[in-house]
């Protein structure tokens, strides 16, 4: 029996299986809105066998976005597409999730493949936030630090998202807390110089995310899974800890959050990181060792041998892949027969499954 292809019950939702889709920015909205790319893009995962598949980040509010062509969920009229989406991706067997966003500081960029910089206001570009008044470095424009009102709006905003995110028809609710974007700004030391409630101490930057984990809960089902991608070390000496994400994953578990997905880095520039297949997987086991909740572990994970020993070993509770699922949306029906499984094709795809 497979591991990988073992159902995974999280409260009220079962995916039928451990494998996810991470969050891919896409980059092809206009005004934050879904549209045919992304129902294909996602689709095509949801016929591929995902058990999981998480929209990318979307933006809690505009300047929230890293790009401006970044997906949005401020506002009412963003929901109608995003329930056509969700519609199909549950009527293939698979269960919708959306991750919910702020940029922060590394906001009001370009598209990767559209030179990467700054956009200047003169093109639609926007001022920045952030804890502090600390650009993520020299080619990036200096945010504006909030203050106590501004957060305050902050957390109606996820909140309100996530209101929005059930109207829509998702299963799952991650929180991005990840990437060096707003609320890993926020809890680590690197990137938070303030003196108030929300700066100095681990708790106080840890605030903010607990604070928004408490709102998002009055308005997501609590029979529906919710998760927290943080990145779970910044890589350098002085900056957020493995050991402080244990911390918090026990934090965030007692407030009622079910999976942490263990990311790193992306607070710092130029960071030597050993990037070899399933580097971040150490991590995820760590967290779910220490802290007793359940885990994802994602990078360059790429191989159905190398997903099923982390599931059989107990590393993690589920994989998420990325840029395999870009090369490869039917990786599960591969990976299944790979692992002698025998799973369910789309019975318009039958006539091509291997005997």
């Amino acid at each position: 029996m497979s591991a990988l292809f073992s159902p995974l019950t999280i409260k009220e939702i079962t995916l039928p299986n451990r494998i996810a889709v991470s969050p891919m920015c896409e980059y092809s909205s206009v005004d934050g809105f879904a549209n045919d790319w992304h129902l294909v893009h996602l689709g095509s995962r949801a016929v591929g066998g995902a058990g999981l598949i998480i929209m990318e980040a979307t933006a809690v509010v505009p300047e929230g976005r890293i790009t401006p062509a970044d997906m949005g969920i401020w506002k009412d009229e963003h929901i109608p597409f995003l329930q056509r989406i969700t519609s199909f991706i549950h009527s293939q067997g698979s269960i919708a999730g959306i991750q919910i966003a702020h940029a922060g500081r590394k906001a009001s960029k370009r598209e990767p493949w559209n030179k990467d910089e700054v956009v200047p206001d003169t093109e639609g570009g926007w001022q920045t936030v952030a804890p502090s008044a600390i650009p993520f470095n020299p080619n990036y424009d200096t945010p504006r630090a909030l203050d106590i009102e501004d957060i305050e709006k902050l957390i109606e905003d996820f909140r309100l998202a996530a209101s929005r995110a059930v109207a829509a028809g998702f299963k799952v609710l991650e929180i991005h807390a990840a990437h060096g974007y707003l609320l890993h700004e926020f809890y680590s030391p690197l990137s938070n110089q303030r003196t108030d409630e929300y700066g100095g101490s681990f708790e106080n930057r840890t605030r903010l995310l607990l604070n928004i984990v408490e709102a998002v809960k009055t308005v997501w089902p609590a029979g529906y899974p919710l998760f927290v991608r943080i990145s779970a070390t910044d890589w350098v000496e002085g900056g957020w800890t493995i050991e402080d994400s244990v911390v918090l994953a026990g934090k965030l578990k007692k407030r009622g959050v079910d999976l942490i997905d263990c990311s790193t880095g992306g607070n710092v520039t130029n960071v030597k990181i050993p990037l070899v297949p399933g580097y971040q997987v150490p991590f995820a086991a760590r967290i779910k060792e220490a802290s007793g909740i359940a885990t994802g572990a994602v990078g360059l994970i790429t191989t159905a041998e190398q997903a099923e020993e982390i599931i059989s070993s107990g590393k993690a509770d589920l994989v998420l892949l990325a840029r395999e699922f870009l090369s490869n949306p039917y990786f599960p029906l591969h990976a299944a027969r790979q692992l002698g499984v025998d799973v369910k094709w789309p019975q318009q795809y039958e006539r091509a499954k291997p005997k």
